[in-house]
């Protein structure tokens, strides 16, 4: 499966997209030596970021899984408690709790290659039809790469 729309971060990190449905998404990444912090083991970056972008795809509006991107959703807080390392393939599953028509309400987990729970998150996104324009936005672009 495919992300729908290009994040370069997560291109660079090697996160890859395993299941969307709606409300639902499941990301994995392996944990290569160059994600690891000085213990050898996935960075916390790493892991946030997992957890983020899973929840962020669970916000989405389910109406937009099938049509075209027409809006996204960025973090707006979120909580994350670490409870072991993550080590081998990490697998993120993330579902959304509560979606208003601006906001949506996020949990998710991360376990590792053993099973074993690496982390948990929660957070809160803004669901957006677009990104801003004007001097703010100059420099950000639309989620589906149109300007």
């Amino acid at each position: 499966m495919e992300f729908r729309v290009r994040i370069p971060l997560v291109h660079t990190l090697g996160i890859e997209l395993v299941d969307l449905q709606p409300g639902q998404a499941e990301l994995a990444v392996e944990v290569a030596e160059n994600l690891t912090n000085s213990w050898g083991v996935a960075h916390g970056g790493l892991t946030m970021t997992l957890l983020d972008v899973a929840m962020a795809h669970a916000a989405r509006d389910p109406a937009e899984l099938d049509g075209p991107v027409q809006a996204g959703a960025v973090t707006i807080e979120m909580k994350t408690t670490f409870l072991r390392p993550g080590k081998g393939r990490l697998l993120a599953r993330a579902r959304c709790v509560h979606r208003t028509a601006s906001l949506a309400f996020c949990e998710a987990e991360v376990r590792g290659a053993d099973g074993e729970l690496v982390a948990q998150a929660t957070g809160t996104f803004k669901r957006l039809r677009g990104l801003p324009a004007g001097d703010r936005g100059r420099d950000i672009h639309r989620p589906d790469g149109s300007d």
